[in-house]
């Protein structure tokens, strides 16, 4: 239909490539579903095809497997919600539904992190905090650079699903009162819950989805809490929703609470649009 080299004709729509990209996608997380389910995944990769005859042994049904994709194509489950785990960073998280997917996007600040403790022990040292840890994962990251008998990370959510996910993550990684403590809020305000810390880092992963009529709710709120909370020479980051919602934010702490913070910048991240 392409022609001789399968590539689109001059009249291709333009979701031709959006389209291509994630029929990919479907098929790589074919292959990972599949190769999850066998006995041996090495025989995969010693067969040059599905279909050259090579006995495997699964270790799930084939109904089960069938029905797993079904939800992932009909219901567009996210494949993350039925593998129960994400890749992130050097991670392997547990994840499952009423948690939020770890982001690419969330690893720039982990980035940040690495950089704002490099060289400076004060900062290293320091009590950190995760609001809104969902699947622990921005903790976890953060507790790594931090090194074992350094600073510590104080990781909350008001979702109890997502504080049994991040304590699962913690424990698997042998985290879990050494570097990272975790704390289930209960509809109460996340800048008092942390009244016995003087942190150096505060961060807000979304702690919740809805963020009021224009998103800014807990940004603002946090921002108005942080200035208390925060000790001289702290580190306070966000991951917003984009450009516009960085600038809004950037000009309150600017205006409404000039003098509170410096060195204020924003980072933008490009990524291409992945269908979930």
């Amino acid at each position: 239909m392409f022609g001789p080299k399968n590539q689109p004709p001059r009249w291709a729509p333009p979701s031709w490539t959006w389209t291509t990209a994630r029929l990919h996608l479907l098929l790589r997380e074919l292959n990972w579903l599949v190769e999850d389910a066998l006995e041996q995944p090495s025989v995969l990769s010693s067969s040059s095809s599905y279909d050259d005859g090579v006995p495997v042994s699964i270790r799930a049904c084939l109904d089960d497997l069938y029905k797993l994709w079904k939800q992932r194509i009909e219901e567009r489950r996210p494949f993350q919600y039925l593998v129960g785990c994400e890749h992130w960073r050097d991670l392997i998280l547990s994840v499952e539904e009423g948690v939020l997917i770890p982001r690419p996007e969330t690893e720039i600040i982990v980035d940040l992190v690495d950089d704002a403790v490099t060289g400076n022990e004060t900062l290293r040292n320091g009590i950190w905090a995760d609001l809104g840890t969902g699947s622990g994962a921005l903790a976890l990251a953060v507790a790594r650079i931090l090194g074992v008998g350094s600073g510590r990370v104080v990781a909350t959510d008001l979702s109890p699903v997502a504080v049994a996910v991040a304590s699962y993550n913690v424990e698997r990684y042998n985290l879990q009162g050494n570097s990272v403590d975790l704390l289930a809020i209960h509809h109460i305000s996340p800048v008092k819950i942390l009244t016995g810390y003087k942190l150096k880092f505060l961060n807000m992963n979304q702690l919740a989805l809805d963020g009021g009529v224009n998103g800014m709710n807990d940004l603002i709120h946090l921002c108005n809490g942080a200035t208390s909370m925060l000790k001289p020479g702290g580190f306070f980051a966000f991951e917003t929703n984009g450009e516009r919602q960085s600038k809004c934010l950037v000009d309150y702490m600017d205006t409404k609470m000039k003098g509170s913070f410096y060195s204020i910048n924003i980072r933008l991240i490009s990524l291409e649009s992945k269908d979930s």
